[in-house]
């Protein structure tokens, strides 16, 4: 039997505080309710709940919990529960409740406050900020050759007319999937394409193409900036929680850790040397 992840354990703690618990199946006359269905989806996707899953995922939710159910009944019947690895794995599987239940009541004791938050802000505001983003188009071509051809076909148009002529050869001349609207790539950061792309993006001007192609893995590109928007400190108020949740758990695993150290300080702890034991 594997170990139950410490994460679903405290999954399963906090759900089971939640009042609403509607059966959303019977087997056997055992009710199946829809906590059931929630602790199950925590051990694959913790940020999703049995309510936001979409008709024929709950199907397969409930045809797994009446499985289960089918299968413990089983297990019963078998004599399982007398075999002694059965008792083994029961205390360990509580020894880990308990470590958990402990650790959920450090985490609730674990308190931030709003001026603790604002403080730590103001001393790291540098790790806040939005990045600068370009919003771009280009044109995606196999040969240099035809993207300097391109290249040559733009650079004596300027502005809006630019713009325009530069959408319409997109449209033409482009292999990319972009192409259909103009080459248009959206607005984006410099680590969400490939380097090369990024580097030659926002080197440009507001208005500008590339001089050069540029090479990609994916072919070669004649590039379009439409607009460069510069980085931006981040507001308070837009990072408060992350800030919280990050102090609540630094705090917490100096607590912890304090308190191992403590506790180690006054067991009897005997260990085995494992360099006698080679």
């Amino acid at each position: 039997m594997k170990m139950i992840k410490r994460s679903v354990l405290v999954a399963s703690i906090l759900l089971s505080s939640l009042s609403a618990n509607d059966v959303i199946a019977t087997v056997n006359g055992k009710k199946i309710t829809d906590r059931d269905a929630d602790m199950l989806i925590q051990v694959s996707a913790p940020q999703n709940s049995f309510a936001q899953l979409m008709d024929e995922e709950k199907k397969m939710i409930v045809d797994r919990l009446v499985e289960r159910e089918l299968f413990v009944e089983a297990a019963k019947k078998e004599g399982v529960e007398k075999k002694p690895e059965f008792g083994e794995n029961l205390e360990k599987i509580k020894e880990e409740l308990l470590i958990n239940l402990w650790m959920k009541v450090q985490m609730d004791n674990t308190i931030v406050s709003n001026s603790e938050a604002k403080d730590f802000y103001e001393k790291n505001k540098n790790e806040y900020k939005t990045p600068q983003k370009a919003k771009a188009r280009h044109i995606l071509v196999e040969e240099e050759s035809e993207a300097k051809k391109i290249i040559d076909e733009l650079k004596n148009f300027k502005g809006k007319e630019l713009e325009t002529k530069f959408i319409e050869l997109a449209k033409t001349k482009s292999v990319g999937p972009s192409k259909t609207n103009g080459g248009d790539l959206g607005e984006f950061s410099a680590e969400q394409m490939v380097p090369e792309f990024s580097k030659a993006t926002f080197g440009l001007q507001d208005g500008a193409i590339s001089m050069t192609p540029i090479k990609t893995q994916f072919g070669y590109h004649v590039i379009y900036v439409e607009k460069i928007t510069p980085q931006s400190d981040m507001q308070f108020d837009e990072v408060k929680e992350k800030i919280i949740t990050h102090l609540k758990e630094s705090q917490f695993n100096e607590r912890v850790t304090e308190v191992a150290k403590e506790l180690k300080a006054k067991a009897q702890i005997t260990l085995v040397d494992f360099n006698q034991t080679k």
